[in-house]
Order: C-alpha cells, then structure tokens, then sequence
C-alpha cells in the first residue's frame, strides 16, 4: 500500500495515446474517499492547472485533446504544499533515475519542480530504459519522478 495507501490527495492524468491508463486508478482513489485531482493544461504559460473531480463524468476536450475538467464546474487544486499527496506522472518511457520522455512541452517538470508530494511514473515494463541521460535525450529543466512503477 504504502505511498498510494498513505496519500489523500492524488494527482492523477487520463492517459493519451500509449501511456499507461490511469482510469481504474482514479475511479480506486475516488472509492476510496481520496480527493482527486485532473490537471488542464493552460494555452498562456505552458502550465498545468489542477481540479478536483468527484468523476470522471462532466470532462470536456481540453488543448491536446485530452479530457480535462471544465474550471466552471471543478474547485482549482493547488499542488503546492499538497500534504500527503501523491501524483501519478504520464511517459512514454522512464529511465532507472526517473527522468521521463512524454510529448514535450514540459508541463509536467514545471510541476514535479514545485510539486512537495511523492511522484510516481507508470510506464510500460517494454519502454524503460537504463539511462535516458547516455542517450543523450534530457534538458536541463528536466525533473525525475521520485519512483517508476512498470505496468
């Protein structure tokens, strides 16, 4: 259970494409009395804002397509200071310190810089790598995950 079981908050993603599917894990959390939050990204500074959703009824098409909740209807979350919180990261692949490859833009390292909580990357067992690092695909404004679960 540990991080996942000690958390209240949880800062989830609805997968795109081939990253891991996080819906069972948010309707988990959800059953489980834990406050959810979906990120929306925004069009201006390239950041993720945060809501907390009691469903995953009511999301509307976001920027990238994704499912995203309507700011109109879902409380703002503020990751900052979040306590006892736990955020599920999205990759294509991980690397063994848990640097990740996503779609790029970089919404996710600005929030992992500034994000207290325990960061969790799902990704797929056939996609992680030893060191994304030796293959000469990271930047400097990338941040890892504190841990990499394999799906």
């Amino acid at each position: 259970m540990g991080d996942w079981g000690r958390s209240d908050v949880v800062y989830a993603y609805l997968s795109l494409k081939d990253e891991v599917d996080t819906r069972a894990l948010v309707s988990d959390a959800l059953r489980a009395g834990k406050r959810v939050a979906l990120p929306r990204c925004t069009s201006t500074q390239r950041e993720l804002a945060w809501h907390y959703v009691s469903s995953l009824d009511g999301l509307v098409p976001g920027r990238f397509g994704i499912l995203e909740p309507d700011p109109a209807l879902h409380e703002p979350a503020s990751a900052a200071g979040a306590v006892r919180s736990l955020a599920l990261v999205p990759g294509l692949t991980f690397d063994d310190e848990g640097f990740r490859l996503g779609y790029g833009g970089g919404y996710y390292d600005g929030f992992l810089s500034r994000f207290e909580g325990v960061s969790v990357g799902l990704c797929r067992s056939s996609l992680r790598v030893e060191s994304l690092a030796g293959m000469g695909c990271l930047e400097p404004h990338d941040v890892p995950v504190d841990l990499v679960v394999e799906a």
